[in-house]
């Protein structure tokens, strides 16, 4: 697997303009993801990031196979059963979930 896994710049613009918030905004929730494996909860916690975009940008990373869901547990923050992401293929054990 590639070690330098690069985000083409146009899975980031699509479907927001150029609205360079959104955009900015979709390249911190995709690093924190690259070095960290975490729910959309404390994905938004630790970035700032609301959580009603980081679930849209969940769905764009899906789409172009650049995230995986890796266990679902706990999550950390709410307390309630969530997919822990990764958008690290390194991350991804087998079993991991990516749909």
């Amino acid at each position: 697997m590639e070690k330098n896994q690069q985000l083409p710049k146009t899975s980031f613009e699509k479907g927001h303009g150029k609205n360079s918030t959104h955009t900015a905004q979709k390249q911190t929730v995709f690093q924190y993801l690259k070095y960290n494996t975490a729910t959309a909860s404390m994905v938004s916690e630790a970035t700032g990031v609301p959580q009603k975009c980081i679930c849209r940008y969940k769905r764009d990373f899906q789409k172009a196979n650049l995230l995986w869901e890796v266990k679902k547990t706990y999550c950390k923050i709410t307390n309630c059963k969530a997919w822990y992401l990764t958008t690290n293929p390194e991350n991804v054990k087998r079993g991991g979930k990516n749909d």
